[in-house]
């Protein structure tokens, strides 16, 4: 039985992480810290677990930290955590900066601990399934990705996020479609990048197979217009990702399954572990320079 700290108590926390892991056959909660003590203990209480008001006791109290806080925070926490020899299970993005990724991996590394970047699409079944068997088939040259989110809504659970605010669709949705995107047309090593209306980011990238992808994003889409499209075009055709068929608490749950089973063989080379957590950060950093300097950004190879 892995024992997890959880951090955090927003929306996410509650409902998601602490959910899954109370449910997990092979994880135990043993305890929740956040940022609001009054929340730390409601949120405790309904889980019938300690609060913790001190983050290093909460780290000594477990074998593994579960995030699920702003990603500047997550980053401190989780070298921390590193550090004193726990496993990982983190959120997306790893960090807001290049060098807090590089810390993390850095630390992860010497520690030799067990990480996982909690990307919700790449842990539904069905997508998993289908990224497996059309990176398998080979031959695509291009994809397009639209995802139009509409969160500043009243009663969304995620609009009046800080960070999101600030850094837009670019930094909260942008590693989702990486995420889908990369496994099947590899690493990145170019981006150029055009802000449009409502917020909008689109993003062209070159690949290190020769293909081509964009992605348009937005946090702040009319009602109207929500869209989740995803198609890679190839040799054999056609394909459009599928809708996650599953909840995200399942999904996490499936990302529980593989962290566990990292800990327990010693495999360090999980797929959506800090390493390809950074590479995503990499990609949003360059985009971010990509925007403002009105150029083409070239990644390091």
């Amino acid at each position: 039985m892995l024992r997890f700290g959880l951090f955090g108590t927003g929306h996410w926390a509650a409902e998601t992480h602490a959910a899954a892991l109370t449910a997990h056959p092979k994880a135990q909660l043993a305890g929740i810290w956040g940022r609001d003590p009054d929340k730390t203990r409601a949120l405790a209480q309904r889980y019938g677990v300690p609060a913790f008001d001190d983050v290093d006791a909460l780290i000594e109290a477990a074998d593994a930290v579960a995030v699920a806080l702003p990603p500047d925070i997550q980053a401190d926490i989780a070298v921390q955590a590193a550090i004193a020899g726990k496993h990982l299970l983190l959120d997306k993005p790893l960090a807001l900066s290049l060098p807090d990724a590089e810390r993390v991996v850095s630390a992860t590394a010497r520690a030799g601990v067990a990480s996982l970047v909690f990307f919700t699409n790449r842990f539904h079944a069905n997508v998993a399934g289908f990224l497996t068997s059309t990176a398998a088939a080979g031959g695509w040259y291009g994809a397009r990705a639209t995802m139009y989110a509409s969160i500043f809504e009243p009663g969304n659970p995620y609009g009046a996020s800080p960070w999101r605010r600030e850094r837009g669709a670019l930094w909260d949705i942008g590693p989702h479609a990486l995420s889908i995107i990369v496994p099947v047309l590899g690493r990145v090593t170019q981006v150029a990048a055009l802000d449009g209306p409502r917020d909008t980011v689109h993003l062209l990238l070159a690949h290190a197979t020769g293909a081509t992808s964009t992605l348009s994003l937005t946090l702040n889409a009319a009602p109207a217009a929500r869209a989740f499209d995803f198609v890679f075009y190839g040799e054999n055709g056609v394909e459009s990702v599928p809708r996650g068929d599953g909840t995200a608490v399942q999904a996490l749950s499936l990302a529980l399954d593989q962290l566990v089973q990292d800990v327990d063989s010693g495999a360090r080379d999980n797929l959506c572990d800090v390493r390809f957590g950074r590479e995503v950060v990499a990609v949003l950093d360059a985009a971010e320079a990509a925007r403002r300097q009105s150029r083409t950004v070239r990644l390091p190879g």
